[in-house]
């Protein structure tokens, strides 16, 4: 009888088995997006009117409505008419997003009083007069050369008396290649070349220059404030054509100034410098200009969070902070300079729920006045009217169906809920909510935010193994706060018999500054610490968590991390499936690695790399790779294979042939299945042939 029962209860909490993959499979289907009901999709204002567009599913599939915000009322529309897919032949594709631009290309730019043309030719500017042959022009300058030539991006003063353009100073350019090795369409494998610019690589620098198209005078700025360049653009005259404003980005991220270049001397004076010890978050970068010429709204982490300041552009004082407190503007709708009011959407406002919810504001330019427009506890997507007197608001939270409301700009009130989903069928398919868990990070004190994942077939009385899905970093915030039907890394995989969760650890970003620069010179860091105490501390709150068997997986950033935690952290983390991973800083992409490692490239680059720790692997690991990856090079990977392969370590490594960055695509997806299931729950997974849902020729 002990036997039969043993036995029995063995049954009865298998876990990986062939009925558990294909049930995870199948929940792509049960929880689809189409089986939510009205839920408002693409709500889009159109164009000056009180009318925006919205589409949901019903039982008899897509409908689409005309919404008219004065009366309140809505009709059906027929849906909007097809656009024919933009194809592209053979392989000469559009340029790439890490091709530079040399700014070679000559084309006329005429002047805004139609008079004048000006164009680069030879090297250096030219002009002529509209209208007459090109044979007929005026040289500007004759000191272009190949090494040092005039940009294509000539910028005419508003009254059409100055030119502005800038002398650029090229570099030689980094390339990858990449072998297709089962091009579809050839036998034979195809050799590709990417321009791919990494840590440490020399950069193009500019110098301004004005040129007097009166008098012909050229005047060259001084390059004092704006030295050792990482970037310096964003150029603009002033409405009196005066001035020539620019941003410039310091080589390592430690400086950024806006900068004015004066037309009549050549000067260049400063209105706003941001300095830090550690970088300057200039992806995060929003600024306005006034039309009368005197004042900027600018945004900066200056006070640890990221606050919109007013400054007088004359003088480069700040006039005031506009916006102030222990929470960050995350995006700036509108800046209405006759009302004197800013819209804005923030997060961290409100002590009382979750710091990482947006929701949208107005306040008075003068500081005052700031009023919540979306108040419902839970991620809000507003879109505005035309001339901002009504909004529409999609809000929902990870446990919250989705709600599209109709409210006054003027005051916030609700005056319409216009949709309110419907997720019966979800839940009459198993769907269960993840649940949202707080815990303490390193220091104590700070709350770590993240989501637990169940499988539908949940038992309290039963231990799970756990997984974590990273992505870290400074550049967001990752964990979902809005409502998912169906969660492509966490609900099939938490089906085959685990506990998945997310959460957004120290080293990521919108908890204030101090709390995104653990990172710094330290991604290998990964918050890692936060996470192990999260884990442990769920599991205490949740005895069906098993904190002694913990695995990790992530693509990208997430794939460097995930290897990391095997490597600096296997006590705790047992296993780790890594797609794609940017591995060691220096051989990824420039922008990305700069801005958190610093420049110029140095030990802290090696010491983050996991080719350099390879040696200390000793748990089960897997390395996917796609091999026309173009966003991290995958030498990245392969250069982790070879560490690995010379210090002896036993690992797994799958290359998908023509695929470019990824988790996995279907193919890995299920490979990752697989592993988990055999390295945490000790099950030899299902044939794949068994499963009518695997990867199949």
């Amino acid at each position: 009888m002990v036997i039969v029962a043993l036995m029995m209860a063995t049954a009865t909490s298998a876990q990986g088995t062939a009925d558990d993959y294909r049930r995870a499979y199948a929940l792509q289907e049960k929880f689809k997006s189409q089986n939510v009901r009205h839920w408002a999709h693409s709500v889009t204002w159109k164009d000056s009117t009180h009318l925006f567009t919205y589409w949901t599913d019903t039982d008899n599939g897509q409908q689409y409505f005309e919404y008219d915000a004065d009366t309140q009322t809505r009709k059906e529309v027929a849906p909007p008419p097809k656009t024919e897919p933009r194809h592209r032949f053979g392989r000469h594709h559009q340029r790439h997003w890490m091709e530079v631009d040399e700014e070679r290309f000559a084309h006329p730019v005429a002047s805004p009083d139609g008079k004048k043309e000006a164009w680069i030719e030879g090297d250096n500017v030219v002009m002529h007069d509209a209208g007459q042959p090109y044979s007929v022009k005026q040289p500007l300058s004759q000191d272009g050369t190949l090494g040092l030539y005039y940009s294509n991006n000539i910028i005419w003063s508003p009254d059409s008396r100055y030119l502005f353009v800038c002398k650029r100073q090229p570099t030689e350019k980094r390339y990858v290649y990449y072998v297709e090795t089962s091009p579809a369409d050839q036998l034979q494998p195809i050799l590709h070349k990417q321009e791919y610019a990494k840590p440490g690589d020399a950069l193009p620098q500019r110098i301004p220059v004005i040129f007097d198209t009166q008098t012909g005078r050229r005047i060259e700025g001084s390059t004092a404030l704006c030295p050792k360049q990482y970037e310096l653009g964003t150029f603009a005259w002033t409405a009196d054509s005066k001035e020539v404003t620019m941003e410039y980005n310091e080589r390592g991220h430690k400086t950024y100034r806006v900068l004015a270049m004066n037309a009549d001397d050549g000067t260049m004076r400063t209105i706003v410098e941001e300095t830090a010890p550690t970088f300057v978050n200039y992806t995060r970068h929003f600024r306005h200009d006034f039309a009368d010429g005197k004042r900027m709204l600018w945004m900066s982490e200056r006070d640890n969070w990221n606050h919109l300041y007013l400054y007088d552009m004359a003088t480069g004082k700040v006039i005031r902070q506009v916006t102030k407190g222990q929470w960050c503007v995350r995006e700036v709708v509108k800046v209405d300079e006759e009302a004197g009011v800013i819209y804005f959407a923030a997060s961290g406002v409100n002590e009382k729920e979750d710091p990482y919810f947006v929701h949208y504001y107005s306040i008075g330019i003068d500081g005052k006045g700031m009023r919540c427009l979306t108040p419902e506890e839970g991620q809000h997507e507003a879109q505005f009217s035309a001339d901002f007197r009504y909004l529409t608001d999609t809000w929902s939270r990870v446990d919250k169906a989705p709600v599209t409301v109709l409210r006054s700009v003027a005051d916030g009130s609700l005056l319409a809920t216009v949709e309110s989903a419907d997720i019966s069928a979800l839940q009459a398919n198993g769907w269960q909510a993840p649940e949202v868990f707080v815990a303490k990070g390193r220091d104590g004190k700070t709350d770590m935010w993240g989501i637990i994942q169940k499988p539908t077939n949940f038992d309290p009385s039963h231990t799970y193994p756990v997984i974590e899905y990273i992505y870290s970093g400074p550049g967001s915030a990752y964990t979902p706060k809005s409502f998912i039907s169906y969660n492509w890394n966490m609900t099939p995989l938490a089906e085959l018999g685990f506990i998945v969760v997310q959460l957004d650890a120290m080293g990521t970003s919108w908890r204030g500054k101090k709390f995104e620069e653990t990172c710094y010179k330290n991604l290998k860091d990964a918050g890692l610490p936060d996470r192990r105490l999260w884990i442990q501390e769920a599991a205490r709150q949740h005895p069906y968590m098993d904190a002694g068997n913990v695995g990790i997986f992530g693509a990208s950033a997430g794939g460097q991390e995930s290897t990391t935690a095997v490597l600096l952290h296997g006590d705790f983390y047992k296993a780790a499936y890594s797609s794609c991973g940017c591995h060691d800083n220096r051989m990824d992409k420039i922008w990305w690695n700069e801005q958190w490692m610093g420049y110029p490239v140095d030990s802290s680059y090696v010491e983050s790399s996991n080719v350099y720790h390879a040696a200390k692997l000793k748990r089960p690991l897997m390395l996917v790779v796609g091999e026309m990856d173009d966003n991290v090079d995958p030498a990245s990977t392969y250069q982790l294979v070879n560490a690995l392969v010379n210090a002896g370590k036993d690992f797994e490594l799958v290359v998908l042939p023509g695929i470019r960055h990824t988790m996995g695509e279907r193919y890995g997806e299920h490979k990752r299945f697989d592993f988990f299931v055999r390295h945490l729950l000790g099950v030899t997974p299902p044939q794949w042939e068994t499963l009518s849902d695997s990867p199949q020729p």
